[in-house]
């Protein structure tokens, strides 16, 4: 059943709070963009009519996608994610597997014995490999699966490799996305070619946000991404847009070059911290009003 967006849409300076949207992901990602849901609710109700494909290039957890399924705002989403370990996950959701995933997750005993050796095997079929994935994902250090990686040890609130492992939560949102996938789609392919193969398009739209490095902070495997090219790429698209960044010089200049309009909008990191996202698009003045 479809699930309504909310009609309340909190203006751009207002931090959202993140218990208050509905969590879609089986994953716990870094950089994550749960707290941009009610934007994006926005941005699509100021359409003149929902798009016909809304297109996730860089997809990661998949979050955007995933509630813009889940609420009925287009007729149907693609996930994109070039990662094969992260494909794995929703290649076994979306094809048919989901059940033998969550009942994996469901049964698996987690102690740092048995997670240091479930992590330490070599998967030899895609479920395993799926199901591996969501478990690195939920026991290392904010999530993060790039390699250098580290497990937990004393978690959150003293609660160690199980501080954010939900075992049932995890296997409800599979079965829960695994009973939307004749509207969700997913190809493991490279961002670029997928954004090229869409950009005539009519009656789309694409949510763009790719991994950003900024300090040196690797938080992905598949970190490097050529952002100019992706700024040009994304100024011949003729489909709508919505591109989220970290609000810095070079972003703004990137910007400026291919005339996209800009808006600030507000968030907690992961470190709790207040600050800016900057919005990038072709009229973000739904944005503004």
């Amino acid at each position: 059943m479809t699930t309504q967006p909310s009609l309340f849409f909190p203006p751009l300076d207002s931090i959202v709070n993140v218990a208050s949207v509905p969590k879609r992901s089986v994953f716990r990602y870094p950089g994550g963009k749960t707290w941009l849901v009610p934007q994006i609710r926005r941005w699509l109700a100021s359409l003149a009519s929902p798009p016909r494909l809304f297109l996730e290039p860089f997809a990661g957890g998949g979050i955007i996608g995933l509630t813009v399924a889940f609420e009925g705002l287009a007729g149907r989403v693609l996930l994109v994610e070039r990662d094969p370990d992260v494909g794995a996950v929703w290649r076994v959701i979306l094809n048919g597997k989901a059940t033998r995933l969550a009942q994996r997750i469901r049964e698996f005993s987690l102690t740092p014995a048995g997670v240091h050796k479930a992590l330490a095997t070599r998967p030899r079929t895609l479920l395993d490999r799926a199901f591996l994935t969501l478990l690195r994902n939920r026991v290392q250090h904010g999530g993060i699966m790039a390699p250098g990686a580290s497990v937990m040890r004393e978690g959150e609130n003293g609660k160690g490799i199980g501080s954010r492992w939900y075992p049932a939560t995890i296997a409800r949102r599979i079965r829960e996305i695994s009973e939307r996938r004749d509207r969700i789609g997913f190809q493991q392919a490279d961002a670029f070619a997928m954004i090229s193969f869409y950009s005539r398009a009519q009656n789309i739209a694409l949510f763009i946000d790719p991994p950003y490095t900024v300090a040196g902070k690797r938080l992905y495997r598949f970190s490097e991404v050529d952002h100019p090219r992706l700024f040009r790429l994304m100024r011949d698209v003729r489909g709508d847009f919505l591109m989220t960044y970290d609000d810095t010089p070079e972003v703004r200049h990137w910007a400026a070059e291919c005339g996209f309009d800009t808006a600030r909008v507000a968030m907690k990191s992961r470190q709790h911290a207040e600050k800016y996202e900057l919005l990038l698009g072709r009229n973000l003045a739904w944005a503004r009003g």
